[in-house]
């Protein structure tokens, strides 16, 4: 649960009852695509279990879970049958197709061939934590992160949502940290980053499974790479790569987190649920302060 992040914040005055947000989200429940239909998106169980809560509350945290699919057909594919459509036509009428006709010839061999189409499934988890007014995303880019926003946004009047931004930038405090070797409090340096030039040439080094605290690596970021991930670990606890767009990627709880947590009899969503939202909680403050504090909204 949660691999990565993507840290918005909540406008003010959104705060609605779990019922209201239920309601809300029944609205917009997925439903799978058509056969003509190449997109589908919509709310389902976070659970898992059909017929269930769209909103789950733990720990007095919120999680919703998102569901898309798509379908499509190869392009090579619908290029070839179109060809063979527009040479059936020349050979029929003694004329080759235009361009606009071979453009709607393409779109209706495209829609013939959708209810043959293999659709791909993923899902984005969303955790809304009521009290700091901080929405916190699953999402692995940008792109999924900004149609997450969007429905979101669509499905619950009121909302708003702004992408949290830092004091300094993540990219000039990993910078600061490589060259003076001294991670933030709280945080201790790993083996794996990527430092890319901001010169025309755009070149990148990348470490992995190497140490850091070398003057090979100092060199690189005082030449002028700068660093667009770093992996870190937080308190012994949770490690992750931070990028330079203030994401984390690669979200690994270490074993003394599961160790603390096997006292307790509690297993399944809720006990996953309440060990990241947990762990995350906790971390996500220390690492805002390492980067200079949020900057306020104006």
């Amino acid at each position: 649960m949660f691999k990565n992040m993507m840290v918005y914040r909540i406008g003010e005055g959104w705060r609605p009852s779990l019922e209201q947000m239920e309601q809300a989200l029944d609205a917009e429940r997925f439903v799978p695509c058509g056969a003509s239909q190449d997109k589908a998106i919509g709310w389902v169980e976070p659970r898992g279990e059909a017929h269930g809560a769209l909103v789950e509350a733990v720990n007095g945290q919120r999680m919703l879970k998102l569901k898309i699919e798509t379908k499509g057909v190869p392009g090579s594919v619908v290029t070839r049958k179109a060809k063979e459509r527009g040479a059936q036509i020349e050979m029929a009428e003694g004329r080759k197709p235009g361009k606009k006709e071979m453009k709607d010839i393409k779109e209706d061999v495209k829609m013939s061939l959708m209810p043959m189409a293999f659709s791909q499934e993923s899902s984005v988890l969303v955790w809304i934590d009521p009290i700091t007014h901080v929405m916190v995303l699953d999402a692995g880019s940008q792109a999924k992160a900004d149609e997450v926003v969007t429905l979101l946004v669509k499905t619950f009047a009121g909302l708003s949502l702004t992408l949290i931004n830092t004091h300094m930038s993540p990219q000039s405090a990993m910078a600061l940290w490589l060259v003076t070797q001294e991670p933030p409090a709280a945080f201790s340096v790993d083996r794996e980053c990527e430092l890319k030039a901001a010169d025309e040439s755009k070149s990148v080094v990348r470490y992995v499974r190497h140490p850091l605290d070398t003057d090979e690596v100092k060199h690189h970021v005082q030449g002028g790479k700068l660093p667009t991930r770093l992996a870190l670990t937080w308190q012994g606890r949770v490690s992750f790569s931070l990028t330079e767009a203030l994401q984390l990627k690669k979200i690994t709880f270490l074993d003394v987190v599961f160790e603390a947590m096997s006292a307790g009899k509690d297993e399944g969503f809720d006990a996953d649920v309440a060990l990241a939202t947990g762990e995350l909680s906790k971390l996500l403050p220390d690492l805002l302060e390492a980067l200079g504090g949020e900057m306020a909204l104006g």
